[in-house]
């Protein structure tokens, strides 16, 4: 199962400290969503949004258990189109939170996501987004 991470999840060493194994990953981005971070991340829907992510396969399993978390057991999934930095474009599943459970505020949160993302080497733009959201 091919999976769009735009959050946390996107480090694969805290998937795999979660006993999941992803596979194949690479940074890609897709269009028409923006990153929200409240109490966690999630995507709306915004004309000429754009979020930054990394896409890995986990098996449906690690999915169902990963999403089985009450921290994000809220979170639905959600079919996106990635483009990958090297022009590929592929099909995938991101997990967001609907809209009526969007709450709050979270700077340690943005603030690791910043660290995370500027290691991923995604564009200054997306990482101003996200340092706004520590404030």
């Amino acid at each position: 199962m091919r999976i769009f991470f735009y959050g946390l999840f996107m480090d694969e060493g805290l998937l795999a400290g979660k006993g999941l194994r992803p596979s194949g990953a690479k940074p890609g981005f897709v269009d028409g969503l923006a990153l929200r971070i409240g109490e966690r991340a999630t995507l709306v829907r915004r004309a000429g949004g754009r979020t930054y992510g990394v896409v890995m396969d986990i098996t449906p399993a690690e999915a169902a258990a990963l999403y089985a978390e009450k921290s994000v057991a809220d979170y639905v999934p959600e079919p996106v189109t990635v483009e990958l930095m090297d022009g590929a474009r592929v099909e995938a599943t991101c997990y967001v939170l609907p809209a009526d459970k969007v709450r709050g505020t979270n700077r340690a949160y943005a603030e690791s996501l910043l660290n995370l993302a500027t290691r991923l080497g995604f564009p200054d733009s997306y990482l101003d987004e996200i340092r706004r959201a520590r404030k």
